[in-house]
């Protein structure tokens, strides 16, 4: 039987073989719900100092309100990725939705260490619920001709949070206190719920149930998959040298340059507008590349290679000018990373399509402390940002052709650019 879900949310999820067009608006909600993310992500570091004054806590006391959120989304991203691929994307993403809602406004009414920590543990639950299904949501309704611009999209607009929302949460926190920029999260969380009713389909998509196994195994199942293993494995080695390494890159910038304080978040600026360009360029290369029969991810090994030559530009590139463009070129290759990963992620296992991308984000989050405790094992925090970072990113290069070799030449479509129409959620499968 059909699905009862809402017209225009069915009508996209049956895209036709060889249909090229994206419809940017029939994804406002989940796109507005991945910019609101994005600034969630970065939004406390410009708070903290204010933020800790306010709720008589030390910066260091209060910066474990980040902890909370990286840790409690890391940890439940692959089971309630698993529930999305069981149950729909748009049980798991409403709910999310209103979860953010509700961390946010109770992190605006926080007035102690305690509630803080817990409104923002709950916003990453929130948003480990809502992130791989929407990422699953998009790859599975568009079609594989513009899946990765769709993808790249998303991504560009969840970097997005840090280029705009965060200094757009910066100046409404000086006008009128930090509990204002929790409340202007809410506040857009609140929009994004009437477009994701409208937009995302309800029930189950044919072939992303993974009903059969036990929770235990369905969970690790990606890793059981030789190419998503592998992808796993690189984007460990990626985040390890891409944000372990950017954990000391204002380090790095004081001690070469002596920035100030202003200075370094323009440097954010650039980092978000890297990744930006390098979201939208990923998916529109690798969508022409899988349409002229090319090898579906020929650029991961790419990315690695980019990220290597960005971090040695920006910790020994003579003079800054030099060091601004390897932070650029750092942040191009990690949102052209992302999105190949995503893509792949989609492609490779498609009944495991919101747990793999769950573990992508687990993964980073690993190889992220990984990286940062190891360039912090070095006296020398530039040192160790070059050997580890260059280091890593040269792994994750060499290691990435490993991840195309384990591609079967029906994980991303046809040859042609093409893929089967994917029926309406509800729809029976054709044979």
């Amino acid at each position: 039987m059909r699905s009862s879900g809402p017209p225009d949310a069915t009508a996209e999820a049956a895209v036709g073989p060889g249909q090229d067009s994206f419809n940017r608006w029939r994804y406002t909600g989940v796109f507005l719900l991945l910019f609101l993310f994005g600034t969630e992500t970065f939004i406390v570091s410009p708070l903290l100092p204010t933020l800790a004054d306010d709720i008589d806590v030390s910066a260091t006391a209060a910066a474990q309100s980040v902890t909370a959120y990286v840790l409690v989304y890391a940890v439940t991203a692959p089971f309630l990725g698993l529930l999305s691929d069981r149950f729909g994307r748009r049980r798991t993403l409403l709910a999310g939705a209103l979860l953010f809602l509700l961390s946010n406004a109770a992190a605006a009414l926080s007035t102690g260490l305690a509630l803080l920590i817990v409104s923002r543990a709950l916003a990453g639950l929130a948003a480990a619920a809502a992130g791989p299904a929407i990422w699953a949501h998009i790859a599975e309704t568009a079609s594989d001709r513009v899946r990765g611009r769709a993808l790249g999209l998303g991504m560009a607009l969840f970097s997005s949070g840090q280029v705009i929302g965060v200094p757009l949460g910066g100046v409404l926190a000086d006008a009128t206190g930090w509990r204002s920029a929790f409340v202007a999260l809410a506040a857009g969380t609140a929009l994004a719920v009437p477009l994701l009713l409208r937009q995302v389909a309800g029930g189950v998509a044919p072939g992303t149930s993974s009903t059969g196994r036990g929770m235990f195994r369905a969970v690790f199942a990606a890793w059981a998959h030789p190419a998503l293993r592998r992808s796993l494995a690189v984007n460990t080695a990626f985040h390890a040298a891409n944000l372990g390494a950017y954990t000391f890159l204002g380090v790095v910038l004081v001690d070469r340059f002596d920035l100030s304080v202003s200075a370094l978040g323009l440097v954010g600026i650039l980092v978000g507008t890297g990744g930006v360009v390098g979201s939208l360029l990923s998916g529109r290369l690798g969508d022409r590349a899988r349409a002229a029969g090319r090898h579906h991810f020929p650029f991961l090994p790419a990315w690695g290679a980019l990220l290597a030559v960005g971090i040695a530009l920006s910790v020994k590139g003579p003079g800054i000018v030099l060091a601004l463009l390897g932070v650029a070129l750092w942040f191009v290759a990690s949102g052209g990373f992302v999105i190949d990963q995503q893509t792949l992620a989609a492609t490779a296992a498609p009944d495991l399509r919101a747990t793999s991308s769950a573990w992508l984000t687990s993964t980073m989050y690993a190889g992220t402390g990984l990286g940062a405790w190891a360039v912090g094992a070095f006296d020398d925090a530039v040192t160790g940002t070059l050997v580890v970072g260059v280091g890593l990113a040269a792994v994750a290069a060499l290691a990435a052709f490993a991840v195309n070799t384990g591609l079967r030449p029906s994980d991303a479509g046809r040859a042609d650019g093409t893929t089967v129409a994917r029926p309406a959620e509800g729809e029976p499968t054709p044979s």
